[in-house]
């Protein structure tokens, strides 16, 4: 049985026009221009809360560890996504330190009267690729 390569190069040319014309449509709401545009998927899930902020949120499950910092700290050392109970002058917040992106901030972003402390915040090595 021979094949001929002019009409197996037909068949697929016909098959990869079908594939494509299956994602897209004809839009003709610009003044009746015709434009094809491809069917793209979009999430319709906006970011929560926690997603968007910079600094990591108050948690709800317990804390990895607990810090209390005596007066006159001035810095604070944790790792990002690590869960922390702050105690800094009678105040105290478990703190999630869901942070991509931000290294350092101040303590008194998250737990007011903690002026004049400094958050370092390390990459988690679990979370690093290697």
């Amino acid at each position: 049985m021979q094949v001929s390569f002019s009409k197996f190069g037909l068949v697929a040319a016909l098959a990869l026009a079908g594939t494509g014309s299956a994602y897209a449509h004809v839009d003709t709401s610009e003044g009746g221009t015709l434009h094809w545009i491809g069917h793209v998927s979009e999430s319709k899930i906006a970011p929560t809360a926690n997603q968007l902020a910079p600094f990591g949120y108050v948690a709800t499950v317990a804390p990895d560890r607990e810090i209390s910092l005596p007066s006159g700290s001035t810095h604070l050392n944790v790792t990002r996504q690590e869960t922390v109970k702050i105690n800094v002058g009678g105040k105290s917040v478990v703190w999630s330190f869901d942070t991509l992106g931000t290294p350092f901030f101040p303590l008194s972003k998250v737990l007011p009267g903690a002026e004049g402390i400094t958050v370092y915040v390390v990459e988690n090595p679990s979370l690093q690729g290697g």
